[in-house]
């Protein structure tokens, strides 16, 4: 019998999927030529995209690899947005996927000429016009008209790629020949799930942050002009589902929620409840070096999102107003305020961590800075009827007081201050972020003594911690010394808002026993009061205007606190003297002492004390790119498969 000429051949062990082989095809740099294949395109944008396989190959070739493989590169890119033009699926989708994860790879690769290096790898030098007002063309009409959200939302990661990884180059400038503004703007008015409302929101602010510096950004302009209120709403509430994401990823780490408080009974005055989990047994916390390594990573990349509602703050007043008031959005039981406001006592709880948390606080207190200053916006934040719940972080001592109840906003941004000035201190201090932190609540006391608003707040605590801080300083006056050029920033409104306080606390606090609480504590720092004045005298100045009479002799705010607590010190001396107080007084007895004195201490009426420098965004230039820096790095992540 003749053997069969049929053999069973070996099973292979694994079988590779075809769009892999075509990337091993394309990519495999030797003379084969797949470039002008219509046949292999038409087959590569058919079958469905292995974006982790594309990534590690294309994460494997080295700058001079995709420079020697120009050829096929530029086909690919070029191929692409013909599909994408053709609007026909699935290879329009199929195009999508693929150029995210292409642009996103490529151009985060670092060449020895960006810009050249580039428009080599994408199109080639002759054709960089034609080839990206088309791709932008593309782009845009995707965004405004495809065919499903989920489409236009791929359209969206391609932008992003786009705009993310060529930041520092010219390329982004196609996106301003063709303004994707209205595009953007539909695709939130067309969304009806505010997660969707994330990426296209993240774009527009990487637009807006574009050159804008160097040119008049016509995104910025946009943001300034736009006053339809519905799509902002939309906006927002997107935007506080965003911030809450960012937020849960540092309880993810360390659950911190307050005495008092639990999962399910928050859950339960949210009208949650059904959400609580079944009781069981805790899980073992982490240990401090899980802590550490996890802390020192976040805030997630998600946080690049604050770029876009700085932009948004600081142009457009009905966006600010729609920020500050907007319900809690449906499903979460939180504002969308109240999810930032929270996010940034997270970032700032944590900001000594890592240089990149230290600038999204910043840039959060710039955000409140911007608000604040408006006195009509200030005025809802401090607003007796409009209140607000916010969790604070609670994830190392000194705890901020729990607060179940819902507040003016006013008096959650104070807690915030105040756990940043407790949990930042460093013997060489980060003087941009205290002198934020200190500014902001200059700010709020000089708006509440000016419109005479009484705030009901624990207000020893912000005492407490303002006096604490000048023991502080006062102990390391050496090392701040060295920072010499920007500490006047920090100790003048420092020493202005003690004074203020000292000279106007009866215009603002809702009760005496505040007023008494802070004398007290005057003469408890007494000796420190003159320490400080004694190593910090040549860095502080005058404010303008600051006399208790017209042309009289000024008096600095350090000179009113220590007169202070100079004359209740000798008072209490005095008393003691005539065995009216024991010793060790008591509460009783210090408060009768204190308001005793208040027939006898003169303090100087005082201007200036309120007076503060308005935001002007040039001043701000710095921090500000560096944040843009921060983000764009973030967005680069968002857009990684994984």
């Amino acid at each position: 019998m003749e053997a069969s000429p049929l053999t069973l051949q070996v099973r292979p062990t694994s079988f590779q999927p075809k769009i892999d082989r075509l990337y091993e095809d394309l990519f495999r740099q030797d003379d084969e030529d797949y470039a002008d294949a219509d046949g292999f395109w038409g087959e590569f944008f058919l079958l469905n995209p292995d974006k982790a396989s594309l990534q590690r190959r294309l994460e494997a070739l080295t700058t001079e690899d995709l420079l020697h493989l120009q050829d096929e590169t530029q086909q690919l890119f070029v191929r692409a947005i013909q599909q994408i033009k053709s609007a026909k699926s699935p290879t329009d989708e199929h195009a999508l996927d693929t150029l995210t994860v292409f642009l996103g790879v490529i151009l985060t690769k670092r060449y020895t000429n960006p810009s050249a290096d580039i428009i080599t790898v994408l199109s080639g030098l002759d054709e960089v016009d034609a080839v990206f007002l088309e791709f932008a063309n593309a782009i845009e009409g995707i965004i405004r008209t495809g065919v499903s959200l989920e489409v236009r939302n791929k359209a969206i990661d391609v932008a992003l790629s786009l705009t993310a990884g060529a930041y520092q180059t010219s390329l982004v400038s196609y996106f301003t020949h063709r303004d994707l503004f209205p595009a953007l703007m539909k695709f939130i008015q067309d969304s009806d799930v505010p997660e969707l409302v994330y990426k296209p929101y993240l774009l527009l602010g990487l637009l807006a942050n574009y050159n804008k510096f160097e040119f008049r950004n016509p995104y910025r302009l946009r943001l300034e002009d736009f006053i339809n209120e519905g799509v902002i709403q939309k906006i927002v509430r997107g935007l506080g589902s965003a911030l809450s994401l960012s937020r849960d990823s540092y309880v993810a780490i360390q659950e911190d929620i307050a005495e008092g408080w639990t999962l399910s009974n928050t859950l339960a005055y949210l009208s949650l409840g059904l959400l609580a989990p079944a009781k069981g047994a805790k899980p073992p916390p982490p240990s401090a070096e899980e802590l550490k390594e996890g802390f020192a990573v976040l805030p997630s990349p998600g946080a690049a999102v604050l770029l876009d509602v700085y932009d948004f703050t600081n142009a457009n007043k009905i966006f600010c107003s729609n920020f500050i008031t907007c319900p809690p959005v449906p499903g979460t039981g939180e504002a969308p305020f109240s999810a930032f406001l929270s996010l940034t006592s997270y970032v700032l709880h944590h900001g000594y961590r890592s240089s990149r948390a230290t600038l999204y606080g910043l840039l959060n207190l710039l955000i409140l800075r911007i608000i604040i200053e408006d006195l009509a916006l200030c005025k809802i934040l401090c607003d007796p009827e409009v209140l607000l719940t916010v969790r604070f972080c609670r994830q190392r001592q000194p705890f901020l007081p729990a607060t179940p109840k819902p507040r003016p906003a006013i008096a959650s941004i104070l807690d915030i201050l105040v756990d940043t000035i407790n949990h930042n201190l460093r013997r060489h201090l980060d003087l941009p972020l205290y002198i934020s932190t200190v500014g902001l609540i200059h700010r709020i006391i000089s708006y509440l003594t000016f419109t005479r608003t009484r705030l009901t707040y624990h207000w020893s605590l912000l005492w407490q911690t303002l006096l604490s801080f000048l023991r502080f300083m006062t102990t390391y006056a050496a090392s701040l010394a060295v920072q010499d050029p920007d500490l006047p920033s920090l100790l003048n409104p420092f020493l202005a808002t003690l004074a203020l306080a000292v000279v106007s606390g009866e215009s603002f606090l809702p009760e005496a026993a505040a007023y008494d609480d802070l004398f007290y504590k005057l003469v408890e720092a007494g000796e420190y009061l003159a320490r400080f004045k004694e190593a910090f005298n040549a860095n502080t100045k005058q404010p303008e205007a600051l006399n208790s009479k017209p042309n009289g002799p000024t008096t600095a705010p350090i000179d009113i606190l220590i007169q202070v607590s100079s004359h209740y010190h000798d008072l209490v001396g005095a008393e003691k003297g005539k065995g009216r107080v024991s010793n060790n007084l008591s509460p009783r007895e210090v408060s009768r002492v204190i308001r005793q004195g208040y027939e006898t201490l003169s303090l100087p009426v005082m201007d200036g004390l309120d007076r503060f420098d308005r935001f002007r965004e040039g001043d701000e230039r710095g921090m500000l790119k560096r944040v843009a820096r921060v983000a764009i790095d973030d967005t680069k992540k968002l857009l990684r498969p994984s």
